[in-house]
């Protein structure tokens, strides 16, 4: 019988002045954790006993991306009272500041569009992705319910999602991958269904430009719009989509922002309240059974209690420093991640406090960043496309550029020790400035001034040049570019192998041959940006089964508590199978979990 099954996890509504099963366990419980928080009134873990009840539900969600939404969402269409609480200001977490790519396979939107995909492919392509570092059943978990919770989350809001046509598998050579992609993406989601709450939406990380509406997909033709009839033709559509909702009054959302917006309606029309503002300080527990959670809500302290279970969606701890020092590779820090700036770790802090195990805290959502002066840029089509390439600071390329951006930063890390990889540069030439959207500069156009006070970005006449502005030894410089030059003219890297992986043609420029990903710097002035180890978020935290239920060191459920999402460790493991690999399974555990809880209580 499943322990989530136990009476204890039962208990029903008790009232403001408390009962005698309402204590926390542990010398680090609440009562600790709010009073390192400055909240009056709290001084030990006893004190929890007396804090006012905020309300009874029979289920309790922290945070509002996407494993938390879509956690609450399921709760409501299961016949259960739900409530979601959020830490920040606004809604949305990381995954409305994000492209909002979503790794399923087999999942009804690609079928459609009649996608190869079938079961047997999938498993054994993510079982070569992942390795050993997470169990097979948390494998078949996510395979088998993900297509499930895309039918569900299009049946019960007003999302709909669009396939990510030649987004390739990030390793679409091995067993099961598909060159052509299995990713899909928010379509277009008009703001005006929130009313007002859609000023309560987390920004996007990247503003689209104004008067368009874009797609994630589309980015890889905007950035050849000034090379490639079919780059012009998309930012004509781009335009023209946002012409006509302009003229429907219309607020047209895409990627992140429609996701979140999504989920939030269907919450809206659920009645589900999410209570923004209100951080969890500590999970709470009765005699082992996670039972409810203590919030900061107005300024005071609470008790949310949930009769059958908390599932904790709070995302990762990239914005907190002590964290990452304390379980990743130096150098490491909280200024070059993009998560959401509210994902300080808080939710598994509090699983950890209540026995939870913790999985693959060393590693992070990690892709090469640009530490510009306004915000870390996380660097995609700028490192693939042809005409540029990547040296440390000994002037000599280490990596194939065009490789997944997650296996760019760990290479960068596994060579750091003895080789000068962090910080590395990208090196580009006025030829790949007049063909390529730079971020969101366009062709031709000069960079900020910011960029090069900040020594984010360099330039030079000569390659000498500028290798003295980055200290590097010149003649190293030279060297590697002549070399690269003359790969990239023979269209065969036998350095890195850069352009033999599908994925590595994505973001390139179909004109250049013979290899599209390929091309050599010839024409000053020469460019140099700083390349640090960015991320979307840490990959650590809680451990947690097939249910996604929470596990303790021994391997046995604590009874009550759920996680998904970046509090939880990944089921992709240390790789990453694809473009939506975070979103995906996010979405899809946080699905399990409630179902598993909705079956327990009979629901």
């Amino acid at each position: 019988m499943s322990t989530s099954a136990d009476p204890a996890r039962r208990i029903e509504s008790i009232s403001t002045a408390g009962a005698s099963r309402r204590r926390v366990l542990g010398a680090t419980g609440a009562g600790l954790a709010l009073a390192a928080a400055g909240l009056p009134g709290v001084g030990g873990p006893a004190d929890a006993a007396d804090l006012p009840l905020l309300g009874t539900y029979d289920v309790v969600v922290i945070g509002s991306g996407a494993a938390g939404m879509t956690a609450a969402l399921t709760a409501a269409k299961q016949g259960l009272s739900c409530v979601v609480v959020e830490k920040a200001a606004t809604f949305g977490g990381s995954a409305a500041r994000s492209g909002a790519g979503i790794w399923i396979p087999n999942n009804p939107v690609i079928l459609a569009a009649g996608v190869p995909d079938t079961p047997a492919k999938a498993a054994a392509y993510l079982a070569a992705v992942v390795g050993p570092d997470v169990s097979a059943d948390r494998q078949r978990a996510f395979l088998g319910h993900g297509p499930a919770m895309i039918s569900f989350v299009m049946a019960n809001s007003p999302l709909r999602f669009r396939w990510m046509e030649g987004y390739s598998d990030y390793y679409p050579e091995l067993s099961g991958g598909l060159p052509n992609g299995r990713s899909i993406e928010p379509d277009q989601l008009d703001g005006n269904i929130l009313g007002a709450e859609l000023a309560h939406l987390n920004p996007s990380y990247m503003a689209v430009p104004a008067g368009m509406v874009v797609f994630s997909a589309d980015y890889k033709w905007l950035t050849l719009s000034a090379v490639s009839v079919k780059g012009l033709a998309v930012a004509a559509e781009c335009l023209a989509r946002g012409t006509k909702a302009a003229l429907l009054g219309q607020k047209p959302l895409t990627m992140g922002q429609s996701l979140a917006a999504g989920l939030r309606a269907g919450l809206l029309a659920a009645e589900v309240p999410v209570w923004l503002n209100t951080p969890l300080t500590d999970l709470y527990r009765e005699d082992g059974t996670v039972t409810g959670a203590v919030v900061a809500r107005g300024g005071s302290a609470g008790l949310v209690r949930a009769r059958h279970g908390v599932v904790v969606g709070s995302g990762g701890f990239e914005h907190n420093a002590a964290m990452r020092d304390q379980y990743q590779r130096r150098p490491i820090g909280t200024a070059w991640t993009v998560g959401a700036m509210e994902n300080t770790g808080d939710g598994i802090r509090a699983g950890e406090r209540a026995g939870a195990a913790l999985d693959l805290m060393d590693d992070a959502w990690w892709g090469p960043a640009i530490p510009l002066p306004e915000q870390p840029y996380f660097c995609l089509a700028e490192r693939t496309l042809p005409g540029g390439l990547l040296v440390n600071a000994a002037g000599a390329r280490f990596v194939n550029e065009a490789a997944p951006y997650s296996d760019v930063v760990h290479t960068m890390y596994e060579r750091n020790p003895t080789a000068p990889d962090i910080p590395a540069w990208l090196i580009v030439d006025q030829n790949y400035r007049n063909r390529y959207l730079f971020k969101d500069i366009a062709p031709t156009l000069a960079f900020p001034g910011s960029w090069y006070d900040s020594g984010a970005a360099h330039k030079a006449w000569t390659l000498d040049a500028l290798a003295g502005r980055i200290g590097m030894p010149a003649a190293a410089l030279r060297a590697t570019v002549n070399r690269f030059n003359s790969l990239a003219l023979s269209g065969d890297d036998t350095d890195f192998r850069r352009g033999d992986s599908t994925y590595d043609h994505y973001y390139s420029d179909p004109a250049i041959v013979p290899n599209s990903s390929l091309a050599p710097l010839w024409l000053a002035p020469y460019y140099a940006f700083k390349i640090v180890p960015g991320d979307l978020g840490t990959k650590g935290g809680m451990r947690t089964d097939a249910r996604a239920r929470v596990l303790r060191a021994d391997g046995s459920v604590i009874p009550g508590l759920y996680a998904a999402g970046n509090a939880s460790a990944a089921v992709m493991g240390h790789s990453y199978a694809g473009a939506g690999s975070t979103i995906g399974p996010a979405m899809t555990f946080g699905y399990i979990a409630v179902l598993d809880i909705a079956a327990a209580a009979g629901s």
